[in-house]
């Protein structure tokens, strides 16, 4: 089965139903999906993806953790069907085309509506980790576009 997450696309050896069979409630145990490497085109930095489920053509999200390690950072980017980020721990930042960057902690829920030009990632001197729950359409969650730059990611 393939997923989608942030635009990595995995593979999965996932306990999910396929179409046809009986819908029963199911557990994808932690640490049966290995994490990935975000890839140096869409990120700054070192940054960790841990798959957690991958959208199905019943629920059209997946969702993963991401790790970014200090001063590392996501590439700017679209969503066709939005995004929800709850940052779980460490310090993180995020910016909204033509807005200012801000600082982003445990507990915040950050909407990211469909076609909106942003970025995330971690503040200089902290990791930070959040709960990455993506849309998709027709397959594709994610437009990468260009490269936070120095400057843009030290604008605060």
């Amino acid at each position: 089965m393939t997923k989608t997450l942030l635009g990595i696309a995995v593979c999965a050896a996932a306990p999910f139903a396929q179409a046809g069979e009986a819908a029963t409630q199911q557990i994808a145990r932690a640490g049966a999906q290995a994490s990935a490497a975000g890839p140096a085109e869409n990120f700054t930095g070192r940054v960790r993806v841990d798959p957690l489920f991958p959208a199905t053509d019943e629920i059209k999200a997946s969702g993963a953790y991401v790790t970014f390690e200090p001063g590392a950072r996501s590439a700017w980017h679209t969503h066709p069907a939005g995004q929800r980020l709850v940052v779980v721990s460490g310090v993180g930042l995020i910016q909204e085309w033509g807005k200012p960057v801000q600082e982003i902690r445990p507990g915040d829920v950050i909407v990211c509506p469909s076609g909106v030009k942003h970025w995330h990632g971690a503040a200089q001197t902290a990791a930070m980790t959040h709960l990455a729950v993506t849309g998709s359409v027709d397959g594709k969650s994610v437009e990468w576009m260009e490269k936070v730059s120095d400057d843009q990611y030290n604008a605060r």
